[in-house]
């Protein structure tokens, strides 16, 4: 089993990196494979609605001047994801939430590949935002159905500089439960996939709030 997590820092080595190696770490110690993307770094283009990955069904964003698309297969195989972000203004940083956007519009125009696997969020912050910033990554998450590993606080580590979050002991504590409980329900899922075969997919329902059959006028 091998799980996947993106780094929506732009520094590889900061406190966003940190708090994955701690989960990292434990995932590890539990047999599983743990791999980082780093993507803060890139320049990462947000989603243009062009409906491409909708259209042409072959698991690829119609972006191809970014990294994503080079990605997209080793995510597509891992059995686990990790989504982690620092706070940039109270919310998930630009280039992270650039490449959710469409990673996760890919998925879901292709038969949305994220099903069922074993996902988690975590928030690297100064002071404020984390619990705004983690909901965010929560919502990619759970919107496609995947399976939700937690801890026994919000995934929240706290430090400013380089380094810094190493000293938050309740931070690290908190993504080690958040480590062993994925590595878990990892082995838990891969054990019960051929005795309790998972709910057939149901078709989408869409709507909007706008109804065509519904005509207002100011006038009598």
């Amino acid at each position: 089993m091998k799980v996947v997590a993106i780094n929506g820092s732009p520094h590889k080595n900061g406190n966003t990196a940190h708090s994955l190696q701690v989960v990292g770490d434990k995932l590890r110690s539990n047999g599983i494979d743990f791999e980082v993307i780093n993507i803060g770094h890139k320049a990462i283009h947000g989603c243009i609605a062009c409906g491409q990955c909708r259209v042409k069904q072959n698991e690829t964003c119609g972006i191809k001047n970014d990294a994503l698309n080079e990605y997209i297969p080793t995510i597509r195989q891992a059995d686990g994801i990790i989504l982690a972000s620092p706070v940039y203004y109270s919310g998930i940083a630009g280039t992270m939430k650039s490449f959710l956007d469409r990673l996760f519009y890919v998925s879901g125009s292709n038969g949305n590949f994220f099903r069922h696997k074993v996902g988690a969020a975590l928030v690297a912050v100064r002071r404020t935002g984390g619990s705004h910033t983690l909901d965010g990554l929560n919502h990619y998450l759970t919107y496609s159905e995947m399976l939700l590993a937690t801890a026994n606080y919000w995934n929240v580590i706290h430090g400013r500089a380089e380094g810094e979050a190493k000293f938050d002991s309740e931070g690290n504590h908190t993504l080690e439960v958040l480590g062993e409980n994925m590595a878990w329900m990892l082995k838990m899922r891969e054990a019960t996939k051929e005795t309790l075969p998972a709910p057939n997919p149901i078709q989408k329902v869409m709507t909007n709030f706008i109804r065509e059959d519904l005509k207002y006028s100011i006038l009598p």
